[in-house]
């Protein structure tokens, strides 16, 4: 889990995000993005922030949690990068002036894990309040990508459970439900090639995480391992 409280988020991924930044998970996630300015929405504790420096972009970084803001510069530094707090699910129109001004190529939303007095998430819904929480950013996300001009790229990762050995099918599973929800009327498309999966370690679904899951949804994910799901979506002409 994340942490249901901030505190309890901010401590887990400190041993988390290092285990990431060891296997190349976050120069991985921003190889797909070109150097240039960059809008990161959600940059919890900066991992990502700082892979996207390492990359030669210059991050403005939304998140709306000080705390994870304190964290991210505190790791990151002051060059190359600013902070912007604010909910992406609930933008004043200084801060849609702000990144306009910023003139960003790319949005990436690489959504890790978020605690859950953000995403409301109870051990008694089976994991109900994190999907809709997903979705609802996801789609803010894409909405705001729409509305800043200057955007050509929109990248999203998420964390998620596929059968390996089905992951060819899974990338068109893949686009067509961004395709479906998070990209539904908005001027982005995105085709197999740009759907990408990385497995984050050989594990199955253990009995610990099984026991989370309803009966049937423990059944479909029986053999699944966990891994980060990549879509990189471009502005149509």
């Amino acid at each position: 889990m994340s942490g249901a409280t901030i505190e309890e988020f901010l401590g887990y991924w400190e041993s988390e995000g290092a285990h990431y930044v060891r296997r190349g998970d976050y120069d991985w996630m921003a190889a797909q993005i070109p150097p240039g300015r960059v809008l990161e929405i959600g940059c919890g504790p900066g991992f990502g922030t700082q892979a996207l420096l390492r990359r030669g972009c210059e991050v403005l970084a939304l998140e709306s949690l000080p705390a994870c803001i304190e964290a991210s510069a505190a790791r990151c530094g002051a060059t190359g990068v600013s902070f912007e707090v604010g909910d992406v699910l609930d933008l004043n129109p200084a801060q849609l002036a702000r990144m306009e001004a910023f003139s960003p190529v790319a949005v990436v939303c690489w959504l890790m894990g978020a605690p859950a007095t953000v995403t409301g998430a109870a051990a008694s819904d089976g994991g109900r309040a994190v999907v809709a929480y997903r979705e609802r950013v996801h789609r803010a996300v894409a909405e705001l990508a729409a509305r800043l001009p200057s955007v050509h790229l929109l990248h999203v990762v998420d964390r998620t459970l596929i059968a390996w050995q089905a992951k060819d099918l899974g990338r068109d599973t893949l686009v067509n439900y961004h395709l479906g929800k998070t990209l539904s009327g908005l001027p982005f498309a995105a085709t197999r090639s740009q759907a990408l999966y990385r497995k984050m370690d050989d594990n199955t679904v253990n009995a610990a995480q099984g026991r989370k899951m309803t009966p049937a949804l423990r059944g479909a994910m029986s053999g699944a391992v966990p891994v980060l799901a990549s879509l990189l979506a471009t502005r149509r002409n």
